[in-house]
């Protein structure tokens, strides 16, 4: 009787109570999942993904016959609800973690890849009860996790460790299939042939990604970035002089104007954060924009090295003397390219220095 009256209600304001759990999922995750390096954040995921896990087991149990328990006929019409939490966690805890290390400009399509799954994952709770299906999102989640997990394990980045975490994916889950078969009647024998054409997809999907630089180079991630007329280190700080920003623009203390004297160097001053222990080589790219070919020429491509750990991200900045007025941009990479962030800035040559304001760091 309790359950009929669940169901009931369940069914009559299922349309409501989708986007209300979508939203709040995604506004807790916002403000839970903080440091992509925090054991909690992990625990987290890792909690997700087995009850994503032993949702789909409970669900091919009770289809294939082998689990008529008195409570899976009871509820079972119910048993795709705490798969679809799982998954819409999963995916909005990527989301949040992927987001802070792409840059738009060359991580767009990586990020839609991932709001598919977020967004559809509100309508995708009758396809939970389809074998494929199943267990293709739960491949996708599983790759998804291992990609920034082992480096954060490893304390490094790099080719080596993205196939050493497309290995791990692939041997879970043809563990997990090899598992899921021992339960269900007559195994996996029927969709051997479409699971492998769907896992080797994702898998050549992930690996076509990565090597185009789309997927952001998490997890480090670009915490703040300016132009600057002096960059000073003071003990464990730094002291910043910029041209402040119009009012009407909000959240950003450097013009996008640089007013430039005869002999003046430009700093480009960046904060990059990256987890304990996780050390990597990361590159300013000055590039200006060639009015005659209409194409950005680098000028200077500058190392500086960072060392994880700290909240604000690890400071530091290039600098360029003699640079010529127009437009320029620099690039936030790593030595392999992916791209953490980008300015863009215009200079225009000046006869007198600008009102400056100094800002702490």
């Amino acid at each position: 009787m309790k359950f009929s009256i669940i169901k009931t209600w369940f069914e009559k304001y299922e349309r409501l109570f989708a986007p209300v759990v979508f939203i709040a999922g995604f506004l807790w995750d916002s403000l839970m999942l903080t440091r992509i390096d925090l054991w909690y954040d992990h625990a987290a995921l890792i909690s997700y993904l087995l009850i994503a896990g032993t949702g789909i087991l409970l669900i091919n149990a009770y289809q294939s016959g082998r689990a008529r328990f008195r409570f899976l006929e009871e509820y079972a019409a119910l048993l795709t609800l705490p798969i679809q939490f799982a998954f819409g966690a999963l995916f909005s805890g990527f989301f949040i973690f992927y987001s802070r290390s792409a840059s738009l400009a060359s991580s767009w399509p990586f990020l839609a890849f991932l709001t598919f799954f977020l967004v559809g994952n509100e309508f995708f709770r009758r396809r939970y009860t389809i074998f494929i299906f199943q267990l293709s999102i739960f491949f996708i989640a599983l790759f998804s996790y291992t990609t920034f997990a082992l480096p954060i394990f490893f304390g490094k980045m790099g080719s080596s460790i993205f196939f050493t975490s497309g290995l791990i994916s692939v041997a879970a889950i043809l563990i997990f299939i090899l598992f899921l078969s021992r339960i269900t009647r007559d195994g996996i024998s029927k969709h051997r042939k479409p699971l492998f054409y769907s896992i080797g997809s994702i898998y050549a999907a992930f690996n076509i990604f990565y090597f185009s630089n789309i997927i952001p180079p998490i997890p480090l991630s670009l915490k703040e970035i300016g132009v600057y007329h002096s960059v000073v280190k003071t003990g464990d700080g730094y002291i910043l002089l910029a041209e402040p920003a119009p009012k009407y623009i909000l959240f950003q203390n450097y013009s996008g104007i640089f007013h430039r004297t005869e002999g003046e160097a430009t700093y480009v001053y960046s904060a990059i954060f990256a987890p304990t222990k996780l050390s990597a080589k990361i590159f300013h790219r000055w590039q200006y924009f060639d009015d005659k070919s209409r194409e950005w020429t680098e000028t200077d491509y500058i190392q500086y090295a960072i060392v994880g750990g700290r909240d604000g991200g690890y400071r530091g900045f290039t600098l360029k003397q003699n640079i010529v007025p127009g437009l320029w941009r620099v690039d936030v990479v790593t030595d392999r390219g992916q791209l953490l962030g980008r300015i863009k800035f215009r200079v225009i040559p000046a006869e007198t220095p600008p009102d400056l304001k100094a800002i702490e760091r």
